[in-house]
């Protein structure tokens, strides 16, 4: 006979069922208001001029980490558990591609902010341009990593015993987006998830105030632009005009550093 789900409490309706959408409001307002005001402070305010040996390696091991990180989130947190076994995939196979991808990205991941913090700390031209805004972030960053990576760990050594958070804490998140939330599910995770989800919520809420907005305005077209541009032909003049360097009448010559078609430009002026 199964034992009866205990009652929920106004703490758990107030953090699994409120909480996340004020994050969300935060959020996306906070992002709308940073870039209708503060579209100048929109970057990551680099500091490569100051140090770059330690970025240098601090820098792809720490973003490359995250973004690893992220696609284990979202395997595990959007694809339902009986979409993976209807693939074939059993639980015992999944657990442990999770915890083998996931141990590593996010020991990648903590180091890469470790050398981060440290470089920041240890270089002065660096520490001197840290705000406390930035010491903020820093905090709450590299807090949900150690929560994120001490949950992973924790199912290593509880081995078959571990507890199984596609059962919980995903389908409370899937069921965020149907604005019907299963309290309950996630009420039922041990308190390792809810620290990680907790702390994971508090970086959003920071997330618009930070530098890291950064992420939301990656230059991705860059993967598609040619390596060198090209300066393409004056296509404004005759080419017996070109030829011979006159100028026609009501046909401005143009100058030698006015900038040309390349796609990016001419996508961001229409």
């Amino acid at each position: 006979m199964d034992t009866p789900a205990p009652p929920l409490t106004a703490v758990d309706i107030l953090l699994w069922g409120v909480l996340p959408y004020v994050m969300v409001v935060v959020l996306v307002g906070g992002l709308a208001w940073r870039y209708k005001y503060d579209q100048f402070g929109w970057t990551t305010r680099s500091s490569q001029l100051y140090e770059s040996r330690l970025l240098r390696i601090a820098s792809p091991l720490f973003h490359f980490g995250l973004l690893a990180v992220i696609a284990g989130h979202f395997f595990g947190l959007v694809i339902p558990m009986a979409w993976t076994q209807a693939a074939g995939l059993s639980q015992e196979f999944y657990h442990f591609n999770a915890l083998l991808v996931g141990g590593i990205a996010g020991v990648g991941t903590l180091g890469g902010i470790i050398l981060l913090i440290y470089r920041r700390r240890t270089s002065g031209p660096v520490f001197m341009a840290t705000t406390k805004n930035d010491k903020t972030m820093y905090v709450v960053l590299t807090a949900a990593i150690v929560f994120g990576l001490w949950t992973t760990l924790a199912s290593v050594f509880e081995g078959e015993h571990g507890h199984n958070y596609r059962e919980t804490v995903a389908p409370w998140f899937r069921s965020l987006f149907v604005f019907q939330p299963d309290i309950a599910a996630m009420a039922a995770a041990p308190f390792s998830f809810h620290l990680h989800t907790l702390v994971g919520m508090g970086l959003f809420v920071i997330w618009p105030f930070t530098r890291l907005v950064h992420a939301f305005t990656a230059p991705l077209h860059y993967l598609f632009r040619p390596y060198i541009v090209y300066r393409s032909r004056d296509r404004d003049r005759p080419s017996g005009a070109r030829a011979t360097g006159a100028r026609t009448t009501g046909v401005a010559a143009r100058r030698g550093w006015s900038a040309v078609g390349t796609r990016d430009r001419d996508t961001r002026n229409r």
